[in-house]
């Protein structure tokens, strides 16, 4: 689906501040433009007398449930206990954390600690459903599903109550409100954080948003819960420490002739959005044209334009120690590589330019390794 689709997304009316224990009753949601308003929404509850007797045996049972998760995705009951000494960012477990970081990565605006904060205010990250049908985690209802919800996890089934499907659906459907907010805030519509817009979007609408010019007050109480939690998921803005390659030096070649470096790896501002978030490659300084060859011997598995990262050419270099190694190389100017074919090191797979979300011709150039991002300097050697 386009992410220039505008999305008139249900909104959310929240529940009173977020305690960190407890009970927490959520408030009914209200729907824009006179349609049916959704009946109370659900309820977190603290546990009773029979979950604590039965408390030892689930737990041991989480724990067997967390380990199958690390090879199939996420935990299969979405709870954020599900898996023993797994937890990671407010009590949630560690699992989530890729997906998380990979809904995150579609768009510059949105992170993975916006997603959980969204998410455990839809739910409290419980997988049931609400009296008005939303399902799982991110509280999908059907209608929006169809919308949203793709088979992300490969299991061969799209569903809302998937945990990993539910949080990449929340990752696209918040990435295409940041591109309309985005462009509104370009055109000078609206005012605003791009984070805080994003957010009104998604709880009153994009319509609202761009009557109000700017939150409306609709949308300021659910704001301020989602980004209260915060605090809560920053850890998963983190990348885990898996950045120093393997053991024997550098094992990647230079996708340039000559590596300057204009951003680094890292926490940034980024100059267009002005969002802060880790900056998932290293910015390399090309005039337009310049060749981009492959760093390593692989097979492309993807290759077309993106939004943020114009033409994008990623390919998979198989696995060095065990663990999966790509490359990616964005805001090019021309694509010559197709997804399937095999390249060797030095092979051309396109040409620098500023295609996508970019101030100017550059080469953004990522190391993924075990399905996290990792700073490509100590694999490029010295030169990086």
């Amino acid at each position: 689906m386009s992410d220039d689709s505008t999305v008139e997304a249900r909104p959310h009316v929240p529940r009173p501040p977020h305690p960190p224990h407890g009970d927490t009753a959520q408030a009914p949601k209200d729907r824009p433009h006179g349609s049916v308003p959704s009946p109370p929404r659900r309820t977190r509850r603290g546990p009773g007398p029979v979950t604590l007797l039965v408390l030892p045996g689930l737990l041991t049972l989480a724990a067997v449930a967390g380990v199958l998760a690390l090879t199939g995705g996420l935990p299969v009951d979405g709870s954020p206990d599900a898996g023993s000494g797994q937890s990671a960012a407010g009590g949630v477990n560690e699992t989530y954390g890729p997906w998380l970081r990979k809904a995150a990565g579609a768009c510059t605006v949105v992170t993975p600690a916006l997603l959980a904060a969204q998410i455990d205010q839809l739910s409290g990250w419980r997988d049931d459903t609400g009296a008005s049908g939303e399902q799982g985690i991110a509280g999908f209802t059907d209608g929006e599903w169809r919308s949203w919800g793709r088979d992300d996890d490969g299991n061969g089934k799209s569903s809302p109550r998937d945990p990993a499907d539910a949080v990449m659906a929340l990752g696209r459907q918040d990435c295409s409100l940041a591109q309309q907010v985005t462009e509104l805030r370009t055109e000078g519509t609206v005012n605003g954080d791009l984070v805080d817009l994003t957010l009104a979007a998604y709880a009153v609408g994009t319509d609202a948003v761009k009557r109000a010019g700017r939150v409306p007050a609709g949308a300021l109480t659910y704001l301020a819960e989602v980004k209260g939690l915060l605090p809560r998921y920053g850890a998963f803005d983190k990348e885990p420490q898996s950045d120093t390659g393997p053991a024997g030096g550098p094992v990647l070649t230079a996708p340039l002739t000559a590596l300057t470096v204009t951003s680094p790896y890292g926490s940034r501002r980024h100059p267009l959005t002005g969002v802060t978030k880790l900056h998932t490659g290293v910015d390399f300084a090309a005039p337009l044209g310049t060749p981009v060859t492959a760093a390593r011997d692989g097979r492309v598995v993807f290759a077309a334009m993106t939004k943020a990262y114009g033409n994008r050419v990623v390919v998979d270099h198989g696995t060095i120690e065990g663990k999966r190694l790509e490359t990616t190389y964005s805001h090019l100017s021309a694509l010559d590589v197709r997804v399937g074919q095999s390249v060797r090191t030095g092979t051309l797979v396109g040409r620098a330019g500023s295609t996508g979300l970019s101030t100017g011709p550059h080469l953004h150039f990522e190391v993924v390794y075990d399905g996290y991002y990792a700073d490509p300097g100590p694999w490029l050697g010295a030169g990086g």
